[in-house]
């Protein structure tokens, strides 16, 4: 994560805070949930575009040859191909490296440059996919995707943090998490609709991923940068008037000095790495460490981007798998 000053509710001097939620915070809030969109919207849509035919056929013809006439064959070598997991597995491996240079472009330039480019990363990426004649543009889309994945899921939830007034911080932030199991519902519900199109209907599921990413470039690009932002940066004067915008209110002195309390005290940290070793740090490491873990070795992420295809393979029609990911989409968000 990029680095910042977090203040929790009440100061560090459990002193309440003026101001409540603005104009400011609700259109934060609307751009959070289209970083989380974008992120949900390309873990639900990959699975149901390569389960449609006329996909399969056009970028992997001896795969869909080898699918129809090896009926007797087990799934895995129905879908055996490559290529074929490339075009998933390459947005993740982007999204894994751009998060860490994302972490540098964030603490140095601020969140809202982060965001923007990671809009227009995943922008370019949904056009070159919508768009693509062969399988090469179909890797380099969903590499600027992946692009577009990690500067977005390192800047937005920082900036959504920011913005929040203390005492409802913990519930804003939740927001970005409901928008990503939001982004898979209506991305299966696209796949569903469009399965159903007479031609280009993979081209229709691709394409749409640029609305939010739309939305969120206008959005990153008028929005201003949080006060912790530009403290870090040395504007403490631009930072207490953003401050005032942002709750609404004159009074932000005691939450102004906390917030420059707090990033003063996050310069002098000179080996953070070592730090998180320490024994007082030790329970929040363990929970940060062992709930993605757990996560991932449930083997939800197959669920996520396969659903159409695993229904597909036991059996299931192709209208009746992509009913089933919509369902288990709807699962995800409740």
């Amino acid at each position: 994560m990029a680095g910042g000053a977090f203040v929790s509710e009440g100061g560090s001097g459990g002193r309440d805070y003026e101001g409540g939620v603005t104009v400011f915070v609700v259109i934060t809030c609307m751009v959070a949930a289209m970083g989380g969109l974008l992120f949900g919207y390309d873990l639900g849509i990959s699975g149901g575009v390569t389960s449609m035919d006329e996909f399969l056929s056009k970028f992997f013809p001896q795969l869909e040859k080898q699918r129809v006439k090896a009926k007797h064959e087990t799934a895995y070598c129905k879908f055996d191909d490559q290529k074929l997991q490339l075009f998933t597995s390459s947005l993740y491996l982007a999204a894994l490296v751009a998060s860490f240079v994302a972490s540098v472009v964030t603490r140095k330039y601020g969140r809202k440059v982060s965001m923007f480019t990671g809009g227009l990363a995943f922008l370019t990426g949904a056009l070159i996919n919508a768009f693509a004649i062969n399988v090469t543009m179909l890797i380099i889309g969903r590499l600027l995707l992946g692009v577009g994945v990690g500067f977005a899921n390192q800047s937005t939830p920082v900036y959504l943090s920011e913005m929040a007034p203390a005492k409802i911080r913990g519930a804003l932030n939740i927001c970005f998490q409901v928008a990503i199991t939001s982004g898979i519902l209506v991305a299966n519900l696209i796949n569903y609709g469009t399965s159903n199109m007479a031609k280009n209907g993979w081209r229709v599921s691709l394409g749409l991923a640029a609305v939010p990413a739309i939305l969120m470039v206008i959005g990153s690009f008028f929005l201003p940068d949080t006060p912790n932002s530009m403290l870090e940066r040395g504007k403490y004067e631009e930072a207490k008037q953003m401050l005032k915008k942002v709750r609404g209110t004159e009074n932000v002195d005691h939450e102004f000095q906390d917030i420059r309390d707090a990033c003063e005290a996050a310069k002098k940290v000179e080996h953070p790495w070592k730090n998180i070793r320490q024994s007082k740090y030790r329970p929040a490491l363990v929970f940060c460490s062992a709930i993605p873990f757990f996560q991932q070795i449930t083997g939800i992420n197959v669920i996520m981007f396969y659903a159409p295809v695993l229904f597909k393979t036991l059996g299931f029609g192709d209208d009746a798998a992509l009913m089933s990911a919509v369902i288990t989409g709807f699962g995800h968000i409740c």
